[in-house]
């Protein structure tokens, strides 16, 4: 694809969009892809429930902690893609760490584990905040939805290969680290300066009613769709569950990159409702007919579609919108701590909640998902009306153009 022709259908240079995608997507697959691993070294420690609640415990307490502080530091630092190098190359030692040391051990897990969270931490909201000053609310949506089908390749490309022992995969995150790094590097990405004028206090931010009608109902999904995630593999045969993971997988990648386009040009608060609506439906429907295949495949096409749309917008493009050309590595800590949270929620709660009734947990789900529906009902849209003015001035020329062509 021509650099004109994709400058114009994402809205930014080709540059650009391989810098925004190269900082995210490596971050975010590093951490995902260290999860994992982390979540293999507890399993095949055979470690007690509350030994394993206290290694992802550390992590995610590690993940707050820094987010919070690196939100901050930022604006001492100044210049965020330097402040990403060093962070990255530290990566590169952090990921190397079991080759030296036997992180089996419980103690050392747990400072092991304490340590990547703090690391994601960290970098992450400043990725975020570099993804939103190069972008604007009018192409924000598309890019976000490209980096995260990269993501998705990224990650199943890297677990694909089938990496096996602790000490391959700990070399295996620190290519990955490195690679990012060269690849940063050798583009020369524009930096963009966290200046203290832009800075937001987090107090302000909670003041800001379109921030709580939109993280309100962000905070309930990630709490109930975990929730239901432990009963979704129980009624369900394994590998019906280990298929629909796959294909949901590959809906949300494909439709955060189409509702992304969808997001630019008609906003994001239709396609919001729009995933919430399905995912209640799919509920619903696993609630009416429990443990029935086809209701098993509605479900996992509504929820991936869902989380293609909450992906590209809660995630990438929503907080950057909220926070008005302002520094916005706040609003992303805060907007994507629920996301990071449930995952502990699932690990945590699993047990207890297999044992309650299935129909009770789907409509408990159902009900919360038309509760956050409402805030959403009084929410603002953030693409800014101008936007979708132009956009459809722009379709409707086009198409009295090819009227008058038709007939001249």
């Amino acid at each position: 694809m021509p650099r004109n022709v994709f400058a114009n259908t994402v809205g930014v240079s080709l540059k650009v969009a391989v810098v925004n995608i190269v900082l995210v997507a490596n971050a975010l697959i590093w951490y995902f892809y260290a999860f994992e691993f982390l979540l293999n070294t507890v399993t095949a420690a055979h470690y007690s429930v509350p030994n394993k609640l206290a290694v992802f415990g550390a992590d995610f307490l590690g993940i707050a902690a820094t987010a919070l502080f690196g939100s901050i530091l930022i604006y001492k630092f100044g210049r965020r893609i330097h402040f990403l190098l060093y962070w990255m190359l530290s990566g590169v030692l952090l990921s190397l760490i079991p080759v030296t040391v036997d992180i089996t051990a419980f103690p050392l897990l747990v400072v092991f584990s304490t340590l990547v969270g703090a690391y994601f931490g960290l970098g992450m909201p400043i990725c975020m905040g570099y993804f939103a000053a190069s972008t604007e609310a009018g192409n924000r949506a598309r890019l976000g939805g490209l980096t995260f089908l990269c993501v998705f390749l990224g990650y199943f490309l890297l677990g694909s290969i089938g990496i096996e022992g602790i000490v391959l995969n700990a070399i295996a995150l620190a290519l990955f680290k490195l690679g990012g790094f060269v690849v940063l590097s050798f583009l020369k990405p524009e930096e963009k300066y966290a200046n203290k004028r832009d800075q937001l206090a987090y107090g302000s931010i909670f003041q800001h009613r379109a921030f709580l009608l939109y993280f309100v109902p962000w905070l309930m999904f990630a709490v109930v769709n975990y929730t239901a995630v432990p009963i979704v593999n129980k009624i369900f045969p394994h590998n019906f569950v280990e298929l629909s993971v796959i294909i949901e997988n590959v809906t949300a990648g494909v439709f955060a990159v189409v509702l992304g386009f969808f997001a630019d040009f008609i906003g994001r608060k239709r396609l919001i409702l729009t995933g919430f609506s399905l995912l209640g439906v799919g509920y619903a429907c696993l609630g009416l007919f429990v443990g029935n295949i086809y209701g098993g495949w509605f479900y996992t096409i509504a929820d991936g579609v869902a989380w293609g749309a909450f992906y590209t917008i809660f995630i990438m493009t929503i907080w950057g919108d909220l926070a008005h050309e302002k520094s916005s590595e706040k609003y992303y800590v805060i907007g994507s701590l629920p996301f990071l949270f449930s995952n502990f929620m699932r690990l945590s709660i699993s047990t207890y909640i297999e044992e309650i009734s299935v129909s009770a947990v789907f409509s408990f789900a159902s009900f919360f998902l038309f509760l956050a529906v409402l805030p959403l009902m009084y929410a603002p849209e953030t693409l800014p009306e101008k936007n979708i003015r132009d956009r459809e001035l722009k379709i409707y020329v086009e198409k009295a153009q090819k009227i008058r062509e038709k007939y001249s």
